[in-house]
């Protein structure tokens, strides 16, 4: 098969939200929101998940 493209000649990208500062801004802060919870919420079930049964005297 081979690709319709024949040239890259007027080839152009589009920066979805370049000129959004606020737009980039609020995607930052929900991508290190959801970080930080996975994070914390591994460290709670491991912190759970590995507590020894057992009662140490």
């Amino acid at each position: 098969m081979s690709s319709p493209i024949s040239s890259w000649e007027g080839a152009s990208t589009v920066f979805t939200f370049a000129d959004k500062p606020m737009v980039l801004g609020f995607i930052l802060v929900v991508a290190v929101a959801l970080t930080i919870f996975a994070i914390y919420a591994t460290v709670r079930h491991e912190q759970v998940s590995y507590k020894s049964p057992m009662i140490k005297k």
